[in-house]
């Protein structure tokens, strides 16, 4: 048995204030509802937790009613940090779930091949995550105002979501995060601590993350494209 938990609990600050950016309009229907829509249709996929803030699990309910998700999906609170989100989230899993995806509410366009493709990464390895290598010159500064040094991209990944595990790996993983009172800003950064491998998974089709005003006309012209594209030709 397969559960996503969609990571929807966050402030969006950087759109603005007072903006939640799942709530937007795009391609005719939220943000939100493009991503819940994407694992609702999913057969791989048997439960889903929204984690979000309290203040909005009215207008979710509302928000499934009008767009006919059919999956069995349960509301949980937010915490204060996205780990913590994902924690409350992992509790709320079925004790049947042997494979949990991690996604991020604010990634309306992931390609279904890919969510199947993390998932079958995770049951080779234990943990899977969406990736891309960099293209770009990476350069550091200590400062924020002069460059320090050039590093080998060849080596540097961007990781995105879903981030996919065994339920019981990321259990785990996570409870030593709290254990050692870190702060992390992924998943499988709670892997590395325990030493769990986690396989890199590739797809050509775009997966961006709404993080800034300007990046809601790309998102559009990517969900108004994926209606009129046969499945499997986006990238």
């Amino acid at each position: 048995m397969n559960c996503a938990i969609l990571v929807a609990a966050g402030r969006s600050t950087r759109m603005g204030e007072g903006i939640d950016k799942l709530w937007l309009e795009l391609a005719g229907r939220p943000v939100l509802a493009h991503t819940w829509a994407t694992w609702d249709k999913l057969p791989s996929v048997h439960q889903i937790i929204l984690v979000t803030r309290e203040e909005t699990w009215s207008a979710c309910e509302a928000l499934a009613r009008r767009c006919g998700f059919s999956k069995p999906f349960q509301l949980v609170a937010g915490g204060l940090r996205r780990q913590d989100s994902v924690w409350n989230g992992l509790q709320a899993c079925s004790p049947a779930v042997e494979y949990v995806a991690v996604q991020d509410a604010a990634r309306p366009c992931t390609h279904p091949a890919l969510i199947q493709a993390c998932f079958e990464a995770a049951r080779r390895t234990g943990a899977a995550v969406a990736a891309q290598p960099m293209v770009d010159t990476i350069k550091e500064s200590i400062d924020g105002r002069f460059v320090s040094r050039t590093l080998d991209r060849s080596r540097l990944w961007a990781v995105q979501t879903p981030q996919t595990f065994r339920t019981e790996t990321l259990r785990r993983a996570l409870a030593e995060v709290r254990r050692r009172n870190l702060e992390i800003t992924d998943d499988t950064a709670a892997c590395e601590l325990i030493g769990q491998p986690v396989e890199l998974v590739v797809h050509p089709a775009a997966n961006p993350k709404l993080t800034r005003p300007e990046d809601l006309p790309y998102l559009e012209w990517l969900l108004q494209r994926s209606r009129t594209e046969p499945v499997g030709t986006q990238g």
